[in-house]
Formats: structure tokens, C-alpha cells, sequence
């Protein structure tokens, strides 16, 4: 079972690909698509839709995941937010990727131990569970933190 871990965001998104084989783990790629901030918010969103229908096309996944869908203090960060989920859920679409979601403190929970832990116990961890990873940057760790939550938390990875 291969699993894409996403981490949407409009100036860069994380995506992180795992191997699932039982109870085991191993690092298939990562990366994070930036987009440009001087772009309109269209061409942004359509360079993260495009960018996450490339990702599935190369590593071909049996299932996406991502964080479930929080509210920030800024309800102009909020929608931003949720126009680069859109996007990068609707590439997920195109190509038929089932996307399950997790809430963010059982993402953590399932990787550290701890749904309190900060991303430095994110960071720590994947570092462990991946060891040959060579992690593309924070939110690329955030989106490999995704798939393994997912790997834990659904039913055969599914």
C-alpha cells in the first residue's frame, strides 16, 4: 500500500509518500510545491492543483491524506487555507484518489505519542520512523506525518 500524505497550504504545500507493508514503513519521496506570491490567486491555486496530480501520476498511491480542516484566528489565513485545500483535494479528484482526513492531534498522537507534541517531536520522530529520509523541509515533514497517521489509523492503510 503506498500512501500520499498532503499538507495544503497556498504558499507551500507539503506532500509526503510511504510504503505501507504491514506494520512496517519506508520512504518512497517528499517534497513541497511553492507557489508564487506575486501570482493571482487563481494561477496559484491551478500550479497546486496541477503540482499534486504530477505527484500522484509519478508515485501512483492507493489513498491520500490529510489533515482535517482547522480555523484560524484569521479568517483571511482560514479561507486562504481552504482555497489551497480545495485545490490540492481537487487534484486528488482528478485522479481518483480516495482522501481520508484526520484531525491534527491524532496525527500527532499516532506519531509521537502525544497529540500536544510541537513539530521539533514531529521532526524528531520521522527522523526515527524514516531514517533514510532526507526531508524536503517542515511542511513536507508535516505531510509525511499525515501518511504515517493514516498508515496507523485506517484499516490495512486504507
Amino acid at each position: 500500500m503506498i500512501v500520499l500524505g498532503l499538507d495544503p497550504s497556498l504558499t507551500c504545500t507539503g506532500w509526503g509518500v510511504v510504503r505501507v507493508d504491514g506494520p512496517r514503513l519506508s520512504h518512497i519521496a517528499n517534497g513541497q510545491i511553492a507557489t508564487d506570491t506575486k501570482s493571482s490567486l487563481a494561477e496559484r491555486l491551478h500550479h497546486l492543483h496541477d503540482a499534486v496530480f504530477a505527484v500522484i501520476g509519478a508515485y501512483h498511491p492507493d489513498a491520500a491524506a490529510v489533515e482535517e480542516v482547522f480555523v484560524n484566528k484569521n479568517p483571511q489565513s482560514t479561507l486562504k487555507l481552504a482555497q489551497a485545500r480545495g485545490a490540492v483535494l481537487a487534484g486528488c479528484g482528478r485522479a481518483s484518489l480516495p482522501v481520508h482526513e484526520h484531525a491534527t492531534r491524532l496525527v500527532k498522537k499516532s506519531v509521537v505519542g502525544t497529540g500536544a507534541a510541537d513539530k521539533t517531536q514531529v521532526q524528531a520522530m520521522l527522523k526515527i520512523l524514516l531514517p533514510t529520509a532526507k526531508i524536503a523541509g517542515a511542511d513536507a515533514a508535516d505531510a509525511l506525518a499525515v501518511a504515517i497517521a493514516h498508515a496507523h489509523l485506517a484499516p490495512h492503510g486504507r
